[in-house]
This record gives C-alpha cells, structure tokens and sequence, in this order.
C-alpha cells in the first residue's frame, strides 16, 4: 500500500512539474515585443566641438550648493545666467526669460496653438562641490576642459548637460524657422542638491498661480544603460516613470554619564548602537513595485536564455528575482526601502561617557510606503524607552506618483528613443534617488525622468564624483534627442538644418 502511495505521489508530482515545465515554455515562446519600429532620425544637430565648449563653459561657473546656506556664492549664478544669454542669443530673442527666487530661469517658448496642453523640461544649474576631491581630478573640476573627446567638470553629467542640451536644441530650431505648436517651459531650479526648497518650488507656485497644467513633465534622472541589464546585449533606455521617496530618522540615546574609566553596564553610544544594529538587521520587506514590473515586461521578451523564460514569468519566479535582487546594493534599492544610517554624534571626549548620543538614519522610500508607516516601523523595531525616535529636520518628501507608461508622452520619448538611438531597447523603470521633478507634480500630469545620454557601470560612480565627464559624442546625441523630442510633440517632422 505505502509503495503504491509513492507512485502515485511521484506521479502528481511529476504531472505538476510537467505542467509548470510546459506553461513557462509556452509563456517564454509567446512573450512579445513591446519594443516600437521607427525609422532613424535624419536631424542634423549644431556642430559638435562648438556645442562641447559651450557645455565647457557653463562647467566654469561654481555654482554649488553647499548644506552650509553662507557659502553660496551668488556671482556664479549670475555670471551664468549672463553666460547663457550670450551663448543663445536666438533663444533669447524669442522666449520670455524670468529670474524665479532670484537665482532659478524659467524660460516660456509661446507655441501657436494657445489651446493645446504645454510641455514642461526640468533642469538644474546647480552642482554638489568638488574642492574636497579637485587634486584627484585628471582636469580640474571647475576648468571646463574639452579633452581626450569628453567634456570634463562638475556638471557635465549631473545636470548642467541638460540646461545647455536644451538650450542648444532650442536655438538649432528657432534658427531653423520652427515655431511650437503648443507651449513650451523650461525650468532650471538653482538648488536641486539641497531640496529645491528656493528653486523649484518657487517655480512650481509661479507657474500654479498662473493656471499652468501641463501634459508631461521631463527631468534629469535615469539614463541609456549599457552592459548593464542582465540578459540584454543592446543598451536600455530606463525611463522613470516614479521615484522614491526620503526621510531621516533622528535615533537619541539617553544614559548616565561620566567618566569612561568607570562605565555603567549600559552607556548612551551603546544603547544607541544596539537600536542602529536592529534596524539594520531587520530591514523593511521587499517587494516588486510596478515600475520595476513594468520594466521587467518591456524587456523580458528581448532577453536571452534561460533569463527570457524567468523574467518573462514572474508568476513562478518572482521570489526568487526578489531574493536575488536584494543581494546586491544596486538592485535592493528597487525591491524596498532602504535603510542607511549616515550621521553620528557621541562624547565631546575620548575619555568622556556621554550623556545622549543620536544618530540620523536616511530612508528611501519605496512606492507604498509612506513617512509615517516608515516611522512607526522604526519606533516598533527599536523598541527601547531609552531612545526617542523622530523626525529629522532634513527636508522630507513622500515617493512620488508613478506616471502612466499609455500615454501619449511616454510613446513620444520611446518613439524618440529609437529614431536617435536605434540599437537600444526602451523600459520604464524607477528612480532610486530624489530630484526636483517630485515638486511639479501640480503642474504636470505625468513626470517622466530621463536624460539621453549612454553610459556603462564604470561611468556612474562619475556622477556627484571624481573626474565627472560626458563624451562631446554623447552630447550631440543629446541635443538631437531633444531637437527630435520637441518635433514629434510640438511640430511637423521637417528637415531641420544645421544651424550656424
């Protein structure tokens, strides 16, 4: 009796394995391309060393944003405000330019057509400091160098590549005799390091009390990734379609203090290393969001094997996607919110017991969790009288809404995609880190975020790093992005010659 059980217990196994083998297959076979067919662009951009040492010249200017408010220098801000001006005369001739919280640009671009739905790009001219790092620095970070085929200094990845990208589309086409149909704004915030408190968000409440709504938004954020995607031999456009959120924790530890030759069995520094070790060791759940599923749709059915059969059935093998992306930093900050604790206070003394240490722990926030549950997670996981758990006064924000991947917009930036860029695959996707873009949700229905330009695993640590560059080929691929981008929302797609 027991061996025939047996039997018949291989037996249903092996039909559920039979079953399961047969729907992955017949899933996989099936799997189609959500990938679109369009012809190349056959736009002629400016010439490219003169672009490159337009770019080069904006790198001159030190506009930093610094966590300490006195070392701002406002000349740098103004000489490059100047400096635009004179380096796009045509655009300056036609849009309306305004000074927004002194500092920030908001150009307007009239379009034809007064009753169709403006479009909106984002930039920032400001960049995060580099003096601690400039005698690492193959060129110095604020010299402007056009060397070796890149453009290289502060900026020139992260995001004054997109301020003067836009503009040099913009002058081609105005010089080109192309007038928008519909509206256009440019947006440039001046402290989008720091929160964007001063810039975008003033840019946001001038344009809310004006009526503007636009259809979409585009900002600075993910990038034409190449030889990063596993299973996928040609370069992936990421679109983000949402990005996470932030908060900081402030854990504060209270105890006797004293002097450190006589400590009590529990001293402040050490109850507060215990509260940091258990939120460390018990991190919030993972989970795949819908950008991040939505991602892994548009680019299963371009994978090889065996990743096309298990991205393509995330049915069956989202556990184990789920698992082994929590393995690594890179992708366990798209599966949850992360918890990294960055700032420390204790003794005043080597020698001296305090009596309160704290420390400040930095959440990113997934889709679906919110400040509050993220707080209360923290509290429950600390669980210790002796710790008081708060808010930070560091600038906060929710996760963003995750724009819609139907839209008109989202077609147009995949349509453009593929005429400037014809050998990559487009995907939407998520966005770890934390930009301007999330202050314009009033005045854009949907916010997409994405700067086109190609990079490899090594050329991101450039970015807020040592020896940020940007190849002067990468940059006319983004001046034409743009030029094409613009055409396909506000024009007729026309030749455009090459402008002087």
């Amino acid at each position: 009796m027991k061996k025939k059980l047996f039997v018949w217990a291989g037996v249903a196994v092996l039909a559920v394995v039979t079953t399961l083998l047969a729907a992955v297959v017949i899933r996989t076979a099936t799997l189609i391309s959500k990938q679109l067919t369009v012809e190349s662009s056959t736009l002629s951009t400016p010439e490219a060393d003169e672009m490159a040492a337009r770019l080069a010249g904006a790198l001159r200017f030190h506009t930093v944003s610094y966590s300490d408010p006195s070392e701002f220098d406002a000349r740098a801000f103004y000489g490059l405000h100047d400096y635009l001006e004179d380096s796009f005369p045509a655009v300056h001739a036609v849009m309306e330019r305004e000074a927004v919280g002194k500092f920030s640009l908001l150009y307007t671009w009239q379009g034809s057509d007064p009753t169709a739905a403006p479009m909106l790009f984002l930039g920032h001219l400001d960049v995060v400091p580099a003096a601690e790092a400039g005698d690492k620095w193959e060129y110095p970070p604020f010299a402007g160098r056009v060397e070796e085929g890149f453009i290289w200094g502060r900026g020139a990845m992260d995001d004054k590549l997109a301020v003067t990208g836009l503009l040099e589309s913009a002058e081609a086409l105005i010089k080109s005799g192309f007038t928008p149909s519909r509206t256009i704004y440019l947006a440039f915030g001046h402290d989008e390091e720091t929160g964007g408190q001063n810039g975008a968000r003033q840019i946001v409440e001038l344009l809310v009390s004006r009526g503007i709504q636009a259809e979409f938004a585009l900002d600075e954020g993910l990038i034409i990734t190449d030889g990063i995607m596993p299973g996928v031999a040609s370069p992936v456009a990421l679109i983000g379609i949402a990005e996470k959120g932030t908060m900081f924790v402030e854990l504060t530890a209270h105890a006797a203090g004293g002097h450190s030759s006589m400590p009590p069995a529990q001293t402040a520094v050490g109850t507060l290393a215990q509260a940091l070790i258990a939120l460390n060791e018990n991190p919030l759940p993972s989970r795949l969001v819908s950008p991040i599923r939505e991602m892994f749709a548009y680019t299963a059915p371009e994978m090889s094997l065996p990743m096309k059969a298990i991205f393509g059935n995330m049915w069956l093998f989202e556990g184990l996607v789920r698992s082994q992306m929590a393995a690594k930093p890179s992708t366990n900050a798209q599966v949850r919110t992360t918890t990294a604790p960055t700032m420390l206070w204790g003794s005043p003394a080597e020698n001296v017991l305090p009596n309160e240490a704290r420390a400040v722990v930095n959440y990113r926030l997934l889709s679906g969790d919110t400040i509050d549950q993220v707080l209360e997670y923290v509290q429950d996981t600390v669980d210790n009288p002796n710790v008081k758990v708060s808010l930070a006064k560091a600038i906060s924000g929710e996760a963003s809404q995750i724009s819609t991947t139907d839209s008109r917009a989202f077609e147009t930036i995949h349509k453009t995609v593929k005429q400037v860029f014809p050998q990559a695959l487009v995907a939407p996707s998520m966005m770890v880190g934390y930009s301007d873009s999330r202050q314009y949700s009033p005045v854009a229905k949907d916010i997409y975020r994405f700067v086109p330009i190609v990079a490899q695993q090594k050329d991101l640590d450039r970015i807020h790093g040592i020896n940020e560059r940007l190849s002067v080929e990468n940059y006319q691929k983004l001046v034409a992005f743009y030029m094409q981008f613009i055409m396909n929302c506000a024009g007729l797609p026309v030749q455009v010659a090459s402008a002087d």
